[in-house]
């Protein structure tokens, strides 16, 4: 269970800290904690969440202002506690999500009973299940190659489920899911079959775009403002333009071109803005309230998400899977997230964010925010490394990178696992984000383990 109170969180991830340092899942207390423990204070923004993310949060969530303000919390607390987890069971590591109203709990599967021990006293139920999360993984990478040589359109989306530890493949026939799976090789113990009515579509109009920003004749939504090098623009969906293609802003003054587009493969792309528009870390909120972007730390799944679009504003959700593969008419697209948040045409390309956490960019779904539905949204950070761009946020200068012969480097994208130095110590990523200026390793315990 995830606790309110500072000082009892403190103390059950001092013992995370202490297994991962003995080596030994399943035996606690075998060595000293590390100097630094994860906690709430790793995570930036949370402790000054948005007015209008709140009020989303308290209209599609059903919470009061105190249970979103808690839910924020602990899910900033449960990823720096999963991440811990993870690099202590290795590869009987079968997946970490959050669940609860205010997501009090953060369950932990495994497929070694042996390490039960060691997840309870990371603060985290554990589940016991048959199959690891590389072994789920493989079996949907497999599906990704086989959809190229496929034809997937009666079987649209797949992609790991934590919670039911399998393969789900979501299918309008069950003959298609049988001529899939067959075609690929996929072993069917891992495969959950699940029928389904829905078409997702880039959620968009003539070119199936999206927020306050128009290419020919279709709107789009703008995503995230970034920065590449000194040119500013913005993130959005690969599907609402391609490379070249100029946009009008939403005030139909000419705003910038398409620098680079991928779409189907990914759905990611960046527009160049022109001299006449400035970059600033803000997502517009409802009515005047704005909403301060300040990193890209990943959610966890079962974790609460919202979306701001040029169609619908603001409405809110959980994250449901990460890595999950769609196949659009237009073709496939992989590395996909796929939530409960609505949309609705229009509000292709506009941002996800999980309190101040920039989390992705709105591709497509099914349903609309009347009757409820599913959207799927290009990850953020993976779009900032393919195109080398820097996320803005209300971090410190972007100058301020850390001190001569660190590995660490603000603007660079980091991974669960990957190691750097900085002042000369060594530390392990615990979450996927991209690193801010002035958040250090040294100072980020939510993101970073001493090692």
């Amino acid at each position: 269970m995830l606790h309110r109170h500072a000082t009892a969180a403190c103390a059950t991830l001092t013992a995370v800290g202490a297994l991962v340092l003995a080596g030994s899942p399943g035996v606690a207390g075998e060595a000293p904690a590390p100097p630094s423990t994860p906690s709430v204070t790793g995570s930036p923004g949370v402790d000054k969440p948005s007015p209008a993310l709140l009020d989303a949060m308290q209209r599609d969530l059903g919470l009061t202002r105190e249970q979103a303000e808690t839910r924020l919390r602990n899910e900033a607390e449960a990823g720096a506690r999963a991440g811990l987890l993870r690099s202590t069971l290795g590869d009987a590591f079968a997946g970490a999500w959050v669940s609860g109203p205010v997501s009090a709990t953060l369950t932990v599967a495994t497929t070694d009973a042996a390490h039960t021990a060691a997840i309870k006293a990371g603060g985290a139920e554990a589940k016991v299940v048959r199959h690891g999360l590389k072994r789920l993984e493989a079996a949907k990478a497999k599906l990704d190659k086989g959809s190229l040589r496929t034809k997937t359109t009666d079987a649209p989306v797949w992609y790991v489920d934590l919670r039911t530890n399998s393969v789900t493949l979501e299918a309008a026939e069950a003959a298609a899911a049988d001529v899939f799976l067959t075609a690929t090789g996929v072993d069917r113990d891992l495969v959950r079959v699940k029928a389904t009515t829905e078409r997702p579509r880039p959620l968009a109009y003539d070119i199936r775009g999206g927020d306050a920003y128009y290419v020919d004749t279709g709107r789009c939504s703008v995503g995230f403002a970034v920065l590449s090098g000194t040119q500013q623009g913005f993130a959005t969906a690969g599907h609402c333009g391609q490379a070249g293609a100029a946009t009008l802003g939403h005030n139909k003054v000419a705003q910038g071109v398409f620098k680079a587009s991928t779409f189907p493969g990914k759905d990611t792309a960046w527009v160049a803005a022109n001299t006449q528009w400035t970059a600033t870390a803000q997502i517009k909120g409802q009515g005047d309230q704005n909403v301060e972007v300040t990193g890209s730390i990943e959610a966890l799944v079962g974790a609460s998400i919202c979306r701001s679009g040029s169609t619908t504003g603001w409405h809110c959700g959980t994250v449901e899977q990460h890595g999950t593969t769609v196949s659009y008419l237009q073709g496939t697209v992989k590395g996909l997230t796929r939530t409960t948040v609505c949309a609705e045409p229009g509000d292709s390309g506009g941002p996800y964010v999980s309190g101040t956490q920039a989390q992705g960019v709105t591709s497509g779904g099914s349903g609309n925010c009347k009757d409820g539905g599913t959207t799927f949204y290009q990850p953020v950070n993976p779009l900032l490394q393919m195109y080398e761009l820097t996320l803005k946020t209300s971090a410190a200068d972007p100058g301020d990178t850390g001190e001569t012969g660190a590995t660490w480097a603000a603007g660079k994208v980091y991974h669960v696992g990957d190691r750097v130095t900085y002042d000369g110590v060594s530390y392990r990523c615990l979450q996927p984000h991209q690193a801010q200026p002035g958040r250090h390793p040294s100072g980020a315990a939510g993101l970073w383990q001493r090692v």
